[in-house]
């Protein structure tokens, strides 16, 4: 039997186009799902786009289209850049898909109700149409919302509530134990201080005159049901895999998947993800980004010049997993020259050279101590860390190339030094064969560039393979 392994990103808000930081949380779900399907678990990796909402239906109005059009065409540029950073998403969800997410929110609902945990108030609040979520005035900074920069509008009207307290200390019990994980444990530190301070019922719908772009209260068709209350729903879509064994979420809707999500699932006597792990964001050139600045880096620009992969391993290796990382092209470009072109790309097209000149066969390395560097890999894996998977990836090029420098297997004779250069040269491939296998996870299409140049070094040695990675200017 295989091991089960569902791993899912938030669902991305169709607000606006994608941009580099979601790219981010898609390429680290992915690397979790590909590591796993290497490892032979029974694996599915869920993404998607979450498309309700008093923002959507402004950002609609403002590009002159219905809320429906406006959505269509933002989640079709999510769905195609999954498909630009090669991607092995399983699925891909929609909120407003009536047969995979409807269905399931309106059968959420009414077994939350039936459990009495669902009812119905009248409320005044503090409402940030950025978050899409109700704030406390102590969540202000000088009455501002301190994500979004600007004042909270005041609501009252008549909703449904959760009975979220209810659940806080069971949610504190499970995280306090690690049932539920949280990665870095400084978030598991935040939201257990955040429990600490007191939680009150919140709001789990909208009333239909203020909000109708929504999904609507199965029993009252005067309701809306809230946005965050419907949306964390989606990743109960593939039944069988669950519980999630990774959320892969940014820090801003933390609380919500810590704390709201797992008291949702308490009160349907459903298991709680088995981890969450929680990303920063990425800056550009120091500064958050904003079309205001204009300084939003579009990631399909980036894929366009420069591929996938060199996207890939530039935001898994500069950008610190779990906090803050900048971008600017100069790092960009010194890490493609530094880290692909000279040092991958270097070390695959010095050896493959040398193997089809002496027609060597794989071997077993027995001076490159490739074990080493597996276990550091697979150790940062499993922390999430996969700056350090890639850094211990590197290490091991490093070795090989002092290694090349140190034998000097271009000047053996092959009728002399036979068993020398069966040991160089074919340890030298059987290395360049793992550090494939390790990177396929990071860098498919690459790691399936240097496997196949494997496979067609024992031709006539004329046909020159493209560098897998041309130097920038």
């Amino acid at each position: 039997m295989k091991n089960k392994f569902y791993v899912t990103t938030s669902i991305a808000y169709t607000n606006a186009p994608p941009h580099i930081g979601f790219a981010l949380e898609l390429i680290q779900a992915d690397v979790l799902a590909r590591h796993r399907r290497f490892l032979g678990d029974d694996v599915f990796f869920l993404t998607g786009t979450d498309e309700h909402g008093q923002k959507i239906v402004r950002a609609a109005k403002e590009a002159g289209q219905t809320p429906k059009q406006f959505t269509d065409e933002i989640s079709q540029k999510y769905q195609t850049l999954t498909k630009a950073l090669n991607l092995s998403n399983d699925d891909f969800i929609r909120t407003t898909d009536p047969k995979k997410h409807w269905s399931n929110v309106q059968k959420v609902w009414l077994k939350l109700k039936e459990n009495g945990d669902i009812y119905k108030k009248k409320y005044k609040g503090l409402y940030c149409v950025g978050c899409e979520a109700f704030l406390k005035e102590k969540d202000l900074i000088d009455g501002q919302c301190p994500i979004h920069h600007q004042q909270p509008e005041i609501i009252e009207e008549e909703n449904y509530f959760f009975r979220l307290s209810k659940y806080a200390d069971a949610v504190k019990d499970q995280i306090e134990s690690g049932e539920i994980k949280i990665v870095p444990g400084g978030r598991k530190n935040e939201i257990l201080s955040f429990i600490g301070r007191g939680v009150e019922d919140v709001s789990c719908s909208r009333a239909k005159e203020n909000l109708q772009w929504g999904i609507p209260v199965p029993d009252d068709d005067t309701q809306i049901i809230y946005i965050w209350f419907e949306a964390l729903i989606n990743y109960l879509y593939p039944k069988k895999y669950w519980p999630a064994n990774v959320h892969c979420i940014g820090k801003d809707i933390f609380r919500f998947h810590a704390l709201l999500w797992p008291a949702m699932l308490l009160s349907l006597g459903l298991d709680s993800p088995k981890t969450i792990f929680v990303h920063g964001y990425i800056t550009s050139g120091g500064q958050k980004m904003s079309k205001s600045l204009g300084n939003v880096v579009d990631p399909f620009e980036l894929i366009r010049k420069y591929g996938a992969d060199a996207v890939r391993y530039f935001l898994l290796r500069e950008i610190p997993s779990t906090e803050d990382g900048d971008y600017t092209e100069e790092k960009f470009k010194e890490r493609y020259n530094g880290d692909l072109a000279s040092g991958l790309g270097n070390l695959v097209a010095r050896v493959i050279t040398l193997a089809k000149n002496s027609k060597t066969q794989i071997t077993i390395s027995k001076q490159i101590p490739i074990s080493k560097f597996q276990k550091k890999y697979q150790k940062a894996l499993e922390e999430f860390k996969f700056n350090e998977a890639l850094m211990a990836v590197w290490e091991l090029i490093g070795l090989c190339d002092q290694y090349v420098e140190r034998e000097k297997p271009w000047s053996f004779d092959p009728a002399q030094d036979k068993e020398k250069i069966e040991e160089v040269i074919g340890g030298l491939l059987f290395a360049i064969k793992e550090i494939a296998d390790l990177l396929e996870s990071f860098l498919p299409e690459t790691s399936e560039k240097i496997l196949k140049q494997l496979t067609l070094r024992r031709g006539s040695g004329q046909e020159k393979s493209e560098p897998l990675f041309p130097r920038l200017k």
